[in-house]
């Protein structure tokens, strides 16, 4: 495989090559197909497909979140992302930047859930000095766990008006990082409606708390290994550092390797990852008949 065979297969898989997403049932297919992307691009790139690329088409002039405001593309694509999250065919996590959403399969969302999710979701969060949450996050859960779906303006307002949309936000980020909430809607002049993940999905969250790491990272690997077609180990391990510890990646990946699951195929020079290629069975060679004398 060449380099260029890489960046084409991949183009087509991330639908950068001039076939947009525009109904529900093609955004449906390509959250599926990807397992995970992020809604906008990352400056320095990360090699992951974005849900804005796939329904612009293209990865030229992609806006990032910060410049999402005044692109018009950026708008269309969220009430499309939007409409995932309501029919629980995608969910959003916060992983790498609290404004840049980070879009999960549902046929992905438990094996996640086992990487970063509470084992025991309906346990209230705690404050305190190890603790990954915020008083305000706290205050926060427990609103929406008893009042919730609730709309991000009522949540502001009962937690008291002279608390800015900027801090809430941050303390929504600590309970979307753990997945203890999710956004589930979003209306014009009332903004994002939270719920309590558990609540919204349960079964989703239960079979994610009943999976091993080691269970979930392998199934997560060959799902991101399926969606990059090829890719180093390095790369593996800096993507899934993000929500383990890479030395646990590393076992991962020695395991796949093990059970031939995963395999090296070389590409441009460089040694990289892929899901093995299913052997065709082999077809017995038939002789032909002699003719009758």
């Amino acid at each position: 495989m060449t380099e260029q065979d890489l960046h084409q297969l991949r183009r087509s898989k991330w639908r950068l090559d001039g076939k947009p997403i525009r109904t529900i049932e093609e955004a449906r297919a390509f959250v599926e197909t990807a397992g995970f992307c992020l809604m906008y691009p990352v400056r320095p790139p990360m090699p992951i497909p974005t849900f804005i690329g796939a329904f612009v088409g293209s990865d030229d002039r992609l806006p990032t979140w910060q410049h999402a405001y005044s692109d018009p593309r950026a708008q269309a694509a969220t009430d499309l992302m939007v409409r995932l999250l309501r029919e629980r065919s995608a969910y959003e996590a916060n992983v790498f930047d609290e404004n840049n959403a980070f879009l999960v399969a549902a046929s992905a969302f438990p094996y996640f859930y086992a990487l970063v999710g509470e084992r025991n979701p309906k346990l209230a969060p705690r404050p305190g000095p190890r603790s990954p949450y915020s008083q305000l996050a706290c205050d926060a859960f427990e609103l929406i766990n008893r009042d919730g779906p609730i709309s991000k303006q009522k949540l502001q307002e009962a937690l008291g008006g002279s608390i800015s949309l900027a801090v809430l936000d941050k303390a929504l980020g600590e309970l979307l990082a753990k997945l203890r909430i999710t956004r589930v809607d979003y209306k014009a002049g009332e903004g994002s409606f939270w719920d309590v993940l558990y609540r919204w999905s349960p079964d989703a969250v239960r079979e994610g708390v009943g999976l091993s790491v080691q269970q979930a990272l392998s199934a997560l690997l060959s799902k991101y290994l399926d969606s990059m077609v090829a890719a180093e180990q390095v790369e593996l391990e800096t993507f899934f550092g993000n929500f383990v510890a890479r030395s646990r990646v590393k076992e991962a990946v020695n395991a796949l390797l093990a059970a031939r699951e995963l395999s090296f195929v070389h590409v441009g020079g460089r040694s990289m990852l892929h899901i093995t290629p299913a052997k065709e069975p082999a077809v017995a060679a038939v002789r032909p008949r002699r003719a009758a004398r």
